[in-house]
């Protein structure tokens, strides 16, 4: 245990073509779960917590960690299971997602595993739509459920969808009415946020679940005789994604004759110095953290603007 808590911090700097590192860790009962190491600031037993009015059910109090106050959600009781028990013999994975920091409670922490993005899978068919993963995997003959956070987030604290008034520029969906934009995510949460924007700018969206998907899709549509580049506004990727990551993904499209002019924004809950280090070196157009709709909306108003030549005008 203490060799976990004390590398989760170096292992975030894993820099791998296709691979990331995920943190076991158990809930309940038995069952296996995972979380990527790029995800996770700290893991530590269990601090006091103190109950706060009008919570949502799943925090179970808030914990004063390194100078700041943050709230600790059960895990087992956000993916509709029973809350856990004596939590003062539990733990807490921190982690940061969409722009803040949030503690999960966790029964246990496992260990740590090195792995390939291809094999990690998509949740099986039959899962339905209420379930609370990404993806699966398997690590020594046992299956890991690799948890959908941003959907959790979702429910227990929703963030502003809306864009505010005045960020979306007039008329700009008509100037690309025969365009669309690609979104690429695994977390069904992510993709209708992102989805709901292009909406309310008035743009069509094409959806895939991961990179390997999205490419092939791209391939299709170059055999089939469409240029991508005429079809699409632009691409927007998530990172994390099971079968193909979006660093592979974008280093695809860019090796590519037909495919390498794509504009590709990475939107990701990933955040920090490494990912804009990674953007540059695999040839993304740009890197936005999730999830802020006005500067979604901005991206595509600035793409847009591109596309139909208006900054090039303005600068004459």
């Amino acid at each position: 245990m203490a060799g976990v808590l004390d590398n989760v911090n170096q292992r975030t700097r894993l820099v791998g073509e296709n691979r990331l590192e995920l943190l076991l860790f158990r809930l309940g009962g038995r069952q296996l779960y995972g979380i990527n190491v790029f995800k996770v600031k700290e893991v530590l037993p269990c601090p006091p917590l103190n109950a706060i009015p009008g919570r949502n059910p799943v925090v179970r109090g808030v914990a004063h960690i390194r100078g700041g106050t943050l709230s600790i959600m059960d895990m087992n009781q956000a993916i509709g299971k029973a809350p856990l028990e004596d939590i003062r013999s539990s733990f807490v994975i921190i982690t940061e997602y969409n722009r803040t920091a949030q503690g999960f409670l966790v029964r246990g922490v496992d260990r740590i595993v090195n792995m390939n993005w291809s094999d990690i899978h998509p949740p099986p068919r039959g899962a339905g739509k209420a379930h609370y993963l990404t993806a699966v995997t398997e690590v020594d003959g046992e299956l890991v459920e690799i948890v959908d956070v941003e959907k959790i987030l979702a429910e227990a604290a929703p963030v502003n969808e809306q864009i505010s008034e005045g960020v979306i520029e007039d008329g700009i969906s008509e100037r690309v009415v025969q365009k669309h934009v690609l979104i690429v995510d695994d977390s069904v949460i992510a993709r209708k946020q992102v989805q709901r924007v292009m909406q309310s700018i008035g743009i069509q969206t094409t959806l895939k679940k991961d990179g390997r998907e999205a490419l092939n899709y791209l391939l299709d549509m170059v055999a089939q005789g469409q240029n991508p580049d005429e079809a699409l506004v632009m691409i927007i990727s998530d990172i994390e994604m099971p079968e193909m990551d979006g660093y592979t993904f974008t280093a695809e499209v860019r090796n590519h004759p037909d495919l390498k002019g794509l504009h590709i924004l990475l939107h990701t809950s990933l955040s920090g110095v490494f990912n804009q280090a990674m953007v540059k070196k695999v040839g993304a157009d740009a890197f936005l953290a999730k999830f802020s709709p006005d500067e979604l909306a901005r991206q595509v108003n600035d793409r847009v603007r591109a596309i139909t030549g208006e900054d090039l005008l303005e600068q004459s």
